[in-house]
């Protein structure tokens, strides 16, 4: 599978970990603002609609130019798009913490999402293509731990940062952490790139930047616009602008030419299987953070400081799973940690609902806990079975494209678990049900979606095992998949 690929240098440890500290940035952006809307509110006098576009105009950036951000970096190499990344998220967050306006807000937002889709990708592929057997599955364990704590640190952080010295603190505390990353990168990052550099596929840049507009702009602003025609007609344009996109990029192959988003990756079974898991998973996940937080907050009467507090045992349980999953996946395999790591979180939504049936109205940090410890052990290891099914096959001369379509979709499924369980929780409350009738119907819905997740795993080992593909990978095997 692998193709001559060009590659200076050796990853280390410490490049590993400054690899990660650029991950932090974007990812813990997406949360540590949902503490600091009121505050920012009074600030810039912002409507319910201002703040609304000041999450979601950062994410449809960040998902619009992501597949873009692989190939760039594909092309001019990783380190030096992960650099030109680092440093305009720095420049972005300066120009968002001295927002006169809202409207001066607005734009920095789509600038730090512009350059968050410049430096993810090059994480990911500078794993791929850098890092084999053992090291490789342990990196991308690390890089797991680093995703799931990002939302945690950021509803805690921000929490405290709002608090202490209001919401201009939120963008300013990136400032120095890319200064930092900016000062190691060179010495400690290997650059790479692809033997020979791809054509840029405007067509399917095009195509998808309409696609994910449709389908996250609606999603992000139809709820507090009531889904009025304009958004309804947005979304009904998602799907056929996704069999648009797949004659875009079919046709970019046909000419040999490589496209944005390679119709190659999709024939890779792993590849489809892993991008199932990514909407399945990371809409459950970005739901459950999102209905769990406003149940707690206008049900059981929290302040955010103590909201994002309650998550931390959820935190440190997903950190310390992280850590020992690339050991889990050589001794069990990538399909049974995955099936594993669904089956505890599932318990640990069943703990949820009990725990908040006897404790109820005033859930505390201490009687969530446990329930919510299994919930980040359990996501924990989804999330670094989902990178290693999804690269496991990804060809190195590919693996900024890969890496991005796996991320790009990770970031519509945020979207789209926020809109739907969200939806369910509000329709449950509208109707006459209280937080907690609410918060059980959504959580209901997300094991729902968790069901058919497992179902998927259970049919996707069962055709690998009748075709022959699925492989036992010890621990330091040469294999990608860890």
């Amino acid at each position: 599978m692998m193709k001559k690929h060009a590659t200076t240098g050796h990853l280390g440890m410490a490049g590993l970990w400054v690899l990660l500290a650029g991950q932090l940035l974007p990812q813990v952006d997406f949360s540590i603002v949902n503490v600091a809307l009121a505050d920012l509110a009074r600030s810039l006098s912002a409507t319910e609609t201002d703040l609304a576009l000041m999450v979601s105009v950062y994410g449809v950036a960040f998902a619009v130019c992501l597949a873009l951000g692989g190939r760039l970096g594909d092309n001019f190499g990783r380190r030096r798009l992960f650099n030109i990344g680092v440093a305009l998220f720095g420049m972005a967050s300066l120009l968002c913490g001295l927002a006169p306006s809202m409207g001066f807000l607005l734009a920095a937002r789509v600038l730090q999402g512009l350059a968050a889709a410049l430096l993810v990708p090059q994480i990911l592929a500078t794993i791929h293509v850098c890092l084999s057997g053992h090291a490789h599955s342990r990196a991308l364990g690390f890089y797991g731990a680093v995703g799931g704590l990002a939302f945690i640190i950021g509803q805690v952080l921000g929490g405290f940062l709002v608090s202490a010295m209001g919401w201009r603190s939120v963008f300013l505390i990136n400032l120095p952490i890319c200064l930092a990353v900016l000062a190691l990168s060179r010495r400690m990052l290997p650059e790479t790139r692809r033997e020979r550099a791809a054509h840029i596929d405007v067509p399917g840049t095009l195509v998808l930047t309409l696609l994910i507009l449709c389908l996250l702009l609606p999603l992000a602003l139809g709820p507090s616009r009531h889904w009025s025609w304009p958004y309804l007609a947005m979304l009904s344009m998602a799907l056929p602008l996704v069999a648009w996109l797949a004659r875009v990029e079919l046709a970019q192959e046909r000419r040999g030419l490589v496209p944005l988003l390679p119709p190659s990756l999709l024939r890779i079974g792993s590849v489809r299987f892993g991008l199932l898991v990514a909407v399945l998973f990371y809409s459950c996940w970005s739901g459950f953070m999102f209905v769990m937080a406003l149940a707690l907050q206008t049900g059981a009467g929290l302040s955010p400081l103590a909201c994002g507090n309650v998550f931390i045992p959820l935190g440190a349980a997903y950190f310390a799973s992280s850590l020992v999953s690339a050991r889990l996946a050589a001794r069990l395999g990538r399909l049974r940690a995955l099936l594993l790591g669904s089956s505890v979180q599932m318990a640990g939504l069943l703990g949820i609902l009990l725990s908040c049936r006897l404790a109820w109205p005033h859930p505390s940090l201490l009687s969530l806990a446990p329930a919510l410890m299994l919930v980040g052990a359990g996501q924990a290891q989804i999330v670094s079975s989902f990178f290693r099914i999804g690269l496991s096959d990804v060809p190195a001369d590919h693996a900024g494209a890969g890496s991005a379509m796996l991320t790009t979709v990770q970031q519509a499924a945020f979207g789209l678990g926020s809109a739907v369980l969200g939806a369910v929780f509000a329709q449950t409350f509208a109707g006459g049900g209280d937080a907690l009738a609410a918060l059980f119907a959504a959580i209901g819905a997300e094991f729902g979606l968790m069901m058919l997740l497992l179902a998927s795993t259970l049919a996707y080992g069962w055709r690998a095992r009748r075709a022959g593909a699925l492989r036992p990978t010890p621990c330091g095997a040469a294999s990608r998949a860890g």
